[in-house]
This record gives structure tokens, C-alpha cells and sequence, in this order.
């Protein structure tokens, strides 16, 4: 028997929604009753019923039914009754042509639902209906049929690209000829649902519209001329992804293309402009020949500079005029995110960005003058100098808009051009200068950027008078914005003076207390977005001078202020996260001098990673003492290795006296691969500073440290191998013979690793090839038993790593596998002598005199011209370099 819905239920229902949907209602008196009918089976069926058929109700409850429909079938629908999911899919399907299009909007969001819960195949009715409301000409049916597709491409494309039991084609098959068709239709709805249906299948490129290109490219080019802008917007979309990821099919109309997008790059709506001015980075980053391109940049670079102004409309135009005075908005503090520490890795920050808010035509034609500086290099030179020298030279209020976007030019192009411009550097740096106090606080802040940008240039020029002194007035220059009293001044003066503070390192030692003068006032006047990025200024001084900065003077004018901030910023608020980085960075530039402050740093990172991991595991988040953040954990295990790095051995009392290693051991396990990187980062910064801490679980430790090496793990997470590998390897220098029962399981990890090491990341080969010394160094007989399935591509990292210590223990293991299976090493004794040879000076004599007796060994063992043979193979320098070891 069919479903009916009874009338006292449907009555109920519709009420609540009604008061769902009213901005005066409790909403949590109604969740509550919401989650009461979810306890009843058809209660779907009552959603389905009222948001296909309630007619006299208004579009807003129906819609609300809908949408509360789509979010409980997102998480129940596999569960749900068959007859059920069948009778929502059939009331459905009629909605796809409601004469109301809020209601076609919504019933394409709920049909992605059901496709992606139950699979296309498993809705045959589904493709039947929109092929049919696609051949009608009916515009309410072709229009919900195009909503709800282009809502499935956006989701799950693939689908449509899937094989179908019982059907001779893919659906995509069947759609694709209707929509290039629909391309030519008159209503404006239908020609923009088709396009960017589309555009959604252009980066997977499935055979059937790769084979379809000529007929997409045709219909693309008709429509590059659609009177509708958000219909050239898609055109230039779809040409700037199949530039990606198809250029080939582009070739034979290339010049075409280039042509209508530096057409567009100047379009009236500035969306069309910025869609098309991707193209230009785009094309670049796709390394086509670049002789094409070059014929136009006499008359694409006017573009790409003309629109770096600012447009009337641009919101840094309002922001602009804030003072510090003014209070941040909300919207204002942009979330931040935390990099988890990785041991080897080089960190990943952003170059840019003089402000990051909204991506925009501005932002985007100054990134294509810089990509295009990196291909072209000097060349643009000749044609956008004179450009950018005329904008200069305007003096007028009204024109300081031309003259900010030359600002921004000259820094957009600093690296790419640098060749041509360097003879010009130290005049460009010196007009800059005076720019610094310009009236016009865009201008000011464009120029800390660009300023930011010649750093390296700056900071090279001090072995001379003339660059020692520029570059000490490029640097009193941005401490004085740093104070400036223009909000959006102080983020760009602070981040390009971190720029500044990274490239010249020690050569700020002289200027550390007029530095730590202006920084720390800055802190009492900054407000909370601001505070974030002088905090980050103040963690690289303390990362540039390391330990010249423990001094009584300068710690006196540092750690007062910070401590005061840090006793005020509770446990739960994210200004707490700047914070503890800049303290990590002061941690190890410290050293032990950070002893003094470390106590209360030890204890509430404890604390907070204490009641974080609470809050993770409460069965109800909202009764937690806190919320939920994984970041917090984060930040405080990278503190607490800072602290490791700094104190060494004297973070063992700290230790000695809380449950850190038992919490260490539960972060570990994380299934959040942020907190499980970072705390194997302290893991093997412990197990430097006191191993004997962790003995008492070192198994455990280690055994999980292995598991992170298992090899699907490694690939989808190669940071979190990166450190648990160099973890093993130090808990291996430390506990000796004690990881012997792990140490099989870690070297079948790491073969492969070395075995294909074109295929992962250059810092988790190196370590690899370090912990596989370190094992072998410990346990020689346990790794010498498979090593030549391994020695050669081992040898071959190990030739890559600088000379360190780490490098001295590999080498160590290496001696000592090949001692105990001197055979094992033969078929790879040219790749072992061009490793040694890849030394500059071994500073250890023991290691020299192993080295040497290896050759030695195997020069004696080798007959008949063999060994001969073997230095034959390499190159002369390397043959030099083996002479250091008497052979």
C-alpha cells in the first residue's frame, strides 16, 4: 500500500517549520523537537510530501522542508527503508519543473544528495527525467534539469562518467550533445546552466568530451561574444582550464584565444576581467612555448598594469582609512593557520601579501606581471619601464592611484627582473625610500611590500658605505611605519620588516635594542589582527640573532610585555596560538637562557594539551570545559619542542614532574595528521635532549613511530613519515640495541622509500637514508642480512645529504653493515665510493679511519683488475676525493 501522510502529522510538521524558519523562534526548542521526528521512520516522507506538494504554504516553508530533507538524507539515506527512499526519489522528480524557482533550485540540491548517498546507477528514473526535460521546451523543466545537473558535475562529476548496468552509454554520453546544443539557446538561464555544467568535466577531461573537443570549441566561441557577462566570464573559464590541463587542443586556435583574452582582460564587468587574466599565469605555469605570448606583451602589459590600480569599489579603499584608534571588526581577523613543525622540511609561507582578503583583478594582473617577469625576465623591461616611470612622476592628489599600482609593478617584477634591474637597484631602493612618508597610506604600504621585496638586494650591499647606510635607512624606514598610526601601514610595515629581519640575520645584531624599541611599543598600541602578524615579526628577530638576544638589556625590554599578554590570553582563545610560536622562536634563540621564563611555559602547554585531548574524547562537545581545537595541541607541542631545542638536557626536570610522555604518546596516535607530525617532532627532540624520559614506553613510542611509515600512510602524509622516521633515528642513537625488535619492520619501510625516490618528497628520502644508517649504526647484523636489495639507492641518498652530524652517523651504519656482510655490499661498490666521495671533510677521525679500512678491505678482496674496474667508473673530482682515504 502507498504512503499517505496522516493530517495531524503534516499539520505539526508544516508548524514547525514555520516557526524554523521565523528569526524570533528558540531555535534550540526546535532542534530538540526536530530530533524528535527523526526518531520516526517516514518523517522524511512528511518532508518529501510538504515540499513537493503543499501548495497554499509559502515557498519559504517549503523550501525549509527541503533543505532540512537534503541534511538528513546526507546522513541517513543508505539507511533508510527502500520503499521510502523510493517514494522521496518519485515526489521528486515532478519538482524539477516547479513554476517556482527557488523550489527547482532546491530539489537539484537534494537530488546530488541522493546520488552521491545511492549512486546513479541506483536512480535509473533520474537520468530518463532529465534527458526528457532537457528535450522539452518547456523553460521551467529545462531550467530545474540544468540546476540539478550542473549541481551533480560540481559535486560528483565522475558519476556521470561511470558505467551504467543496462545501458548501452554513459550518461555523459547523453548529455554532452544536448548541452553544446543548449549552447545556442535563446533564453539566457539555459545557455549559462549548460556552460557551466561544462566547465565542471574540463580538469577530469573524460574521454567523451575529449572526443567532443572541435564541437565545445566551436560552441566556446560563440558564445565568447554573448552579450550576458556572466556567460564570458564562463568562456574565459573554460579556456583558462583547458589551457591546464588540455593545451594541445588549444594550439591551432591559440592566437585567437590570446587575442579575445586580452580582449577580455579590459571588459566593462570586472569579473570577466579577472576570469581572463588568469589566463596569463596560467598559460605561463603550463611551460608553453613562450614565442607566442611574446609577440603580445607590448600590448598586454599597458593591461595587466592599468588594472593593477585600485577600482573605486575596492574594499582596501574603506579600509584604508582606519586608524588604529578604530576597534577590529570580526570579519577584520582572518583565520590563521598553524604549520605543524617538520623535522627537514623547509616551511611553506606565503611570499606575498601586501593584503590577502579578496582575490581581485588588481591582485591578479600584478601576479601575472610577476609570472610573466619569471618567463620573460628582462624583456618586459623596455615596455613597462617607461610606463611605470610615468605614473611616478604624477604629483597630484587625484593620481595616486597610478602611482601606487607602479609601486606594486616594481615589486611584482623585483625577482623575475632582477638581472636588468639591478644596475638601477640601489637608485630604485633610494626613490622608494621617501615613499615610506608619503600622505597617502596605500602608498606607504605598497612600498613596505615592494621594499620587502629587494631585501635580499639590500641586505647584500652592506660590505659597502654606501649599502650599509641604505640599508639603514630602508630599515629605520619600516620600524617608523611599524608605529605608523594607519592600521593597514602596520601589517604591511610589520610583515615586510619580518621579510627583511630573515634575509639579513645577523647583521641585525647591532641594531637588536633600537629594533626591540620600536617592536615592543608597537605591541602596546597594536589591536588583535595586527598583534598576530608583530608577533610573527618578533618570533624571526629572535630566529635571525639567535642567542645574541640573551642579554639582560634586551630581555628586559622583551619578555615583560610578552609574559603580561601571555598571563592575560586564556586557554581557549585563539590569539593564543602567534603567541606561543613567537615564544618557540625566543625558546630556542634562548637557549638555556629561557630557563628563567620556562616553568609556567612547560606547565600550561601541558594543560592546554591536557584539556584539549579531554574535549576531543567527551561523548557530549557542548558540557566539554572547552571546545574542541586541534590547532591548540598543535602549538603547544611545538612550544614544547622549542623548549626541548633551547633548554636540551634541562627540560627533563620540567618533564620529570607532569605526564607529558604519556600525553606525547596519545598525540602520537592522532588521527589528525597535523598533531600526530607534531608530536613525533618532539618525540625525536626528546629523545635528543633526555632520552631516558621516554625509556620507561620507548617501545611503545617506537612501534607507533613505525606504524606511520606503513607504505599508503607515507604517501598520503609523507610530513608525518618525514618526522616519524627522524624520530626513530634518534630514539636509535640514544636507546642502542633496544630498537632492535622495530628495526626489520622500519627497514622494509624505508627501502621503497629509497628504491623510488624520485616519487616522494627530498627531505623524507634524506632522512630515510639518516635513520637507515642510524639502524644500521645500532644493529648492524640485524640490517646487514637484506642490504644489497637497498645499498645502491641508499648510497645514492646518502651522496645528496650535506655534511653533518647526521651524516656522520649514517656513514657509521654504512661501515658497519658492510663490515658484518662485506658480499652484500660488492654490486654496489661504484655507488658506495661515489657516497664517499660526496664528502667535503669528515671532522670525525674514527669515521675517516672506518671509511678507510672499508676501501682497504675491499681493495685487498678484489682480483683479476676488479677494484680497477670499480674506479673506472667514476668521475675524476670523485677519484680525487677517495684519495683522501690512502687507497
Amino acid at each position: 500500500m502507498a504512503w499517505r501522510p496522516q493530517e495531524e502529522g503534516l499539520g505539526e510538521i508544516c508548524g514547525l517549520l514555520e516557526q524554523h524558519i521565523s528569526p524570533t523562534s528558540d531555535k534550540s526548542v526546535i532542534w530538540k523537537q526536530l530530533q524528535h521526528y527523526k526518531q520516526f521512520s517516514d518523517f522524511n516522507n512528511y518532508l518529501a510530501f510538504i515540499f513537493a506538494h503543499a501548495e497554499g504554504k509559502s515557498v519559504e516553508i517549503r523550501q525549509a522542508a527541503g533543505l532540512l530533507l537534503k541534511n538528513n538524507l546526507r546522513s541517513s539515506f543508505r539507511t533508510l527503508d527502500p520503499a521510502h527512499q523510493q517514494y522521496i526519489k518519485s515526489e521528486l522528480l515532478p519538482c524539477l519543473g516547479a513554476a517556482d524557482k527557488h523550489i527547482r533550485s532546491t530539489v537539484g540540491t537534494i537530488i546530488t544528495v541522493i546520488v552521491q548517498q545511492g549512486r546513479i546507477f541506483g536512480w535509473p528514473e533520474l537520468l530518463q527525467a532529465l534527458v526528457h526535460c532537457l528535450d522539452s521546451n518547456d523553460l521551467n523543466l529545462m531550467e530545474g534539469a540544468l540546476a540539478a545537473l550542473l549541481k551533480i558535475c560540481e559535486d560528483i562529476p565522475q558519476e556521470l562518467d561511470s558505467e551504467i548496468p543496462g545501458l548501452t552509454e554513459r550518461p555523459i554520453d547523453a548529455f554532452l550533445p544536448r548541452l553544446f546544443q543548449l549552447f545556442k539557446s535563446p533564453h539566457v538561464s539555459i545557455r549559462k546552466l549548460s556552460l557551466g555544467s561544462i566547465n565542471q568535466f574540463i580538469i577530469l577531461m573524460p574521454t567523451a568530451l575529449f572526443m567532443s573537443m572541435d564541437q565545445c570549441l566551436q560552441g566556446l566561441f560563440v558564445l565568447a561574444h554573448d552579450p550576458i557577462a556572466e556567460i564570458r566570464k564562463l568562456v574565459c573559464a573554460a579556456f583558462v582550464q583547458l589551457v591546464e590541463v588540455q593545451p594541445a587542443v588549444l594550439e591551432p586556435h591559440m592566437r585567437n584565444i590570446i587575442e579575445y583574452m586580452l580582449q577580455a582582460n579590459q571588459d566593462a564587468d570586472d569579473e570577466v576581467a579577472l576570469e581572463s587574466c588568469e589566463f596569463w599565469s596560467t598559460y605561463c605555469e603550463a611551460q608553453l612555448d613562450p614565442e607566442l605570448l611574446r609577440e603580445f606583451l607590448p600590448h598586454l602589459i599597458p593591461v595587466l598594469l592599468s588594472n593593477m590600480a585600485y577600482a573605486e569599489d575596492d574594499e582596501s579603499l574603506a579600509d584604508a582609512e582606519e586608524d588604529e584608534s578604530i576597534p577590529d571588526r570580526d570579519q577584520d581577523l582572518k583565520p590563521r593557520f598553524h604549520s605543524s613543525r617538520s623535522h627537514g622540511l623547509d616551511d611553506m609561507k606565503d611570499d606575498d601579501d601586501e593584503a590577502v582578503n579578496i582575490w581581485n583583478l588588481r591582485k591578479c594582473s600584478a601576479a601575472g606581471l610577476d609570472i610573466l617577469s619569471d618567463v620573460f625576465g628582462d624583456e618586459i623591461l623596455p615596455t613597462l619601464m617607461p610606463l611605470v616611470q610615468a605614473k611616478l612622476s604624477t604629483s597630484d592628489a587625484r593620481s595616486w592611484k597610478e602611482r601606487e599600482a607602479a609601486v606594486l609593478a616594481l615589486g611584482a617584477i623585483a625577482e623575475g627582473c632582477v638581472r636588468g634591474l639591478f644596475p638601477h637597484l640601489a637608485e630604485i631602493v633610494a626613490f622608494l625610500i621617501p615613499l615610506l612618508d608619503d600622505k597617502f597610506p596605500l602608498i606607504r604600504s605598497i612600498t613596505c611590500w615592494t621594499l620587502s621585496r629587494f631585501s635580499k638586494f639590500i641586505v647584500q650591499g652592506v660590505g659597502h658605505q654606501k649599502g650599509y647606510d641604505q640599508f639603514n635607512r630602508v630599515l629605520m624606514g619600516l620600524l617608523q611605519r611599524v608605529l605608523d598610526t594607519n592600521k593597514r601601514v602596520q601589517e604591511a610595515a610589520c610583515s615586510a620588516f619580518a621579510t627583511l629581519e630573515e634575509e639579513a640575520a645577523e647583521e641585525l645584531t647591532p641594531h637588536v635594542a633600537i629594533i626591540l624599541q620600536h617592536l615592543l611599543c608597537a605591541f602596546g598600541r597594536y589591536q588583535k589582527r595586527n598583534l598576530r602578524i608583530l608577533y610573527d615579526a618578533i618570533g624571526t628577530l629572535a630566529d635571525a640573532v639567535g642567542g645574541e638576544l640573551n642579554q639582560s638589556r634586551y630581555l628586559d625590554i622583551l619578555m615583560p610585555p610578552l609574559i603580561a599578554k601571555w598571563q592575560l590570553v586564556s586557554n581557549s582563545d585563539k590569539d593564543l596560538f602567534p603567541l606561543l610560536e613567537c615564544f618557540t622562536s625566543i625558546a630556542q634563540a634562548l637557549g638555556t637562557g629561557f630557563s628563567q621564563f620556562a616553568e609556567p611555559v612547560f606547565q600550561r602547554c601541558i594543560s592546554i594539551i591536557q584539556s584539549q585531548l579531554l574535549a576531543k574524547a567527551s561523548v557530549d562537545p557542548l558540557s566539554a570545559a572547552v571546545q574542541y581545537d586541534k590547532e591548540f595541541i598543535v602549538c603547544s607541542l611545538d612550544l614544547l619542542s622549542g623548549l626541548a631545542e633551547g633548554l636540551g638536557s634541562g627540560i627533563e626536570s620540567l618533564a620529570a614532574q607532569s605526564n607529558l610522555r604519556d600525553l606525547l604518546l596519545q598525540c602520537c596516535m592522532d588521527d589528525a595528521s597535523d598533531v600526530c607530525q607534531s608530536a613525533l617532532a618532539l618525540l625525536g627532540d626528546l629523545a635528543r635532549a633526555c632520552p631516558v624520559y621516554l625509556h620507561p614506553r620507548l617501545s611503545e613510542f617506537l612501534n607507533v613511530a613505525a606504524r606511520r611509515l606503513n607504505p599508503p600512510e607515507v604517501k598520503e602524509t609523507f610530513s608525518v613519515a618525514n618526522n616519524a622516521c627522524w624520530a626513530i633515528g634518534e630514539l636509535a642513537v640514544k636507546a642502542h640495541k633496544e630498537v632492535s625488535p622495530i628495526v626489520m619492520t622500519v627497514v622494509s619501510c624505508l627501502a621503497p622509500i629509497l628504491q623510488q625516490a624520485e616519487g616522494f618528497n627530498k627531505s623524507l628520502v634524506e632522512n630515510s637514508a639518516i635513520t637507515l644508517g642510524r639502524l644500521a649504526w645500532v644493529c648492524p647484523e640485524i640490517v646487514a642480512l637484506h642490504m644489497e636489495h637497498f645499498m645502491q639507492s641508499w648510497c645514492t641518498a646518502l651522496s645528496t645529504i650535506r655534511d653533518d652530524i647526521e651524516k656522520e652517523d649514517a656513514f657509521r651504519g654504512l661501515c658497519a653493515t658492510v663490515r658484518a656482510n662485506p658480499s652484500g655490499a660488492l654490486n654496489s661498490l661504484v655507488h658506495m665510493c661515489k657516497a664517499i666521495a660526496s664528502w667535503h671533510h669528515i671532522r670525525s677521525e674514527d669515521l675517516h679511519n672506518d671509511i678507510c679500512q672499508v676501501l682497504k678491505g675491499f681493495k685487498q678482496m678484489l682480483n683479476n683488475g676488479a677494484w680497477e674496474q670499480c674506479m673506472s667508473a667514476l668521475e675524476p673530482l670523485e677519484k680525487e676525493k677517495l684519495l683522501n682515504y690512502l687507497i
